[in-house]
């Protein structure tokens, strides 16, 4: 039997590693294998993978600070605060054993999900980590404009409105956020905590410069590798290292970071930007109706993987001034498109699934709506040679679609929950169709193909 464990206390200087320690003691005296990740001053040591959370029984969370507990979906879980750990440790392994593991369609999809990021590294995977953390911060201030044009689309103009507040807090407040967590991300993904200051701040002076979201990522990656840089180069003596990750490393790394910002990278990035602006705002006709194409192929290719994630960073991209955007709408919409259709295939053509898959098809249906396209991941890895081409289908046709009826979207997430939202959606009815339609070619066909 596998457990995983996470320590993490406040200061990430003491108790984080005397948990562990006595972790670690506890189950060695009980024969139990245990993986123990610890998040201290220094960062993330002996970090726990979707391999170990595939093969592990139960996680042990010990920490007195917030953990992301995400990647550990589907595994029993204890938490305790770190002193119970070092007071109790056998006893919580001994808890932990106890507990029952559970299997079902959602842990499936979640699994298939993990496999997918086990496939990210490098540069795309510290660009994901900036996406992931920018993104709540992109729907929250998307919804908050929506909702002040809903008093009309210029009624935050007069001061004094509630229409003026919702745009202050969603415009003024959430979106004045997006670069500087992108970056900041970025660099924390590849540098860990001392990444942060050098990458907001460069985000900051991104957004200033009129370099934008490319801008961002620019100054993410900046950060992150000139603070990794300046870790082997910089070497203080055993009694002065507490001044590294507190003084060193952020004032200097912002430092090169922030002068590279104003005197190399702003100027011309903010050139590239504002050319990509004119580019997507002169597409009409056939050149949007084949950008939609190739963003819904994009987005059902490899359901939540790297060709799909590129697509939905670039649409994430066109909504970052705060307008809404007919590529962010198509790219919505195409990724619903394939979970949405094998539900659709598994109730017009019952007697070519098993019951399982007939009932896996209900789950399909509620994540499609959500937004979550990898609802569809087991029925196309159980299928892939009739479910694949369905899916890419039914999604280009929904993407073209989009774009051809000039749908926007005014947020990044969301699924059918964001349809009610007043001005989310620019020509609601058209991009339901749209959807519609898309799910209706793949499921029809999904259901043609299926033996």
């Amino acid at each position: 039997m596998k457990l995983l464990a996470v320590t993490s206390c406040p200061t990430g200087i003491a108790h984080t590693y005397m948990a562990a320690e006595a972790l670690k003691i506890a189950a060695k005296e009980l024969d139990v294998d245990i993986k123990i990740e610890t998040r201290g001053s220094v960062g993330v040591e002996n970090e726990i993978t979707p391999e170990d959370v595939k093969e592990a029984h139960a996680v042990i969370i010990a920490a007195d600070t917030k953990i992301d507990k995400t990647k550990f979906n589907g595994l029993p879980m204890i938490e305790v605060s770190v002193k119970d750990a070092i007071k109790d440790a056998k006893g919580l392994i001994e808890s932990a054993m106890k507990l029952e593991k559970k299997n079902n369609y959602v842990d499936k999809v979640f699994e298939a999900k993990q496999e997918e990021k086990k496939k990210i590294t490098g540069a795309y995977k510290h660009l994901m980590t900036g996406v992931s953390f920018m993104i709540p911060f992109v729907v929250a201030g998307g919804i908050l404009i929506a909702l002040s044009f809903a008093f009309g689309i210029k009624a935050f103009e007069q001061k004094g409105t509630l229409a003026a507040a919702l745009m202050d807090i969603g415009g003024g407040g959430a979106f004045s956020l997006i670069v500087p967590i992108l970056a900041g991300y970025i660099a924390y993904s590849i540098a860990d905590r001392p990444g942060l200051v050098p990458g907001m701040i460069g985000g900051v002076l991104s957004s200033k410069l009129g370099a934008g979201f490319l801008g961002g990522i620019i100054a993410g990656f900046a950060a992150g590798y000139v603070v990794e840089f300046l870790k082997k180069t910089i070497k203080l003596p055993k009694t002065m290292e507490g001044l590294m990750p507190v003084l060193v490393l952020p004032l200097l790394s912002t430092l090169i970071v922030g002068l590279g910002m104003i005197y190399v990278v702003g100027t011309p990035v903010a050139s590239i930007n504002k050319a990509m602006e004119g580019w997507l705002n002169s597409l009409s006709g056939g050149s949007a109706i084949t950008l939609g194409i190739v963003l819904g192929l994009m987005m059902a290719f490899d359901m939540g993987g790297p060709v799909n994630k590129a697509a939905y960073t670039f649409a994430v991209g066109t909504i970052a001034s705060g307008q809404p955007s007919t590529v962010m709408a198509a790219v919505m919409a195409a990724d619903m498109v394939p979970p949405l259709g094998v539900f659709l295939a598994t109730r017009i053509a019952k007697n070519k699934f098993t019951k399982e898959e007939i009932e896996a098809g209900k789950a399909a249906f509620f994540l499609g709506i959500s937004f979550i396209t990898e609802g569809a991941i087991p029925f196309a890895a159980a299928d892939p040679l009739r479910v694949i081409p369905s899916i890419m289908l039914g999604s280009a046709v929904t993407g073209a679609l989009s774009m051809a009826f000039k749908c926007t979207l005014a947020v990044p997430h969301g699924g059918i929950f964001v349809l009610p939202i007043p001005n989310a959606v620019g020509g609601l009815l058209l991009y339901t169709v749209s959807i519609i339609v898309g799910t209706i070619v793949s499921g029809v066909m999904i259901a043609t193909l299926k033996k």
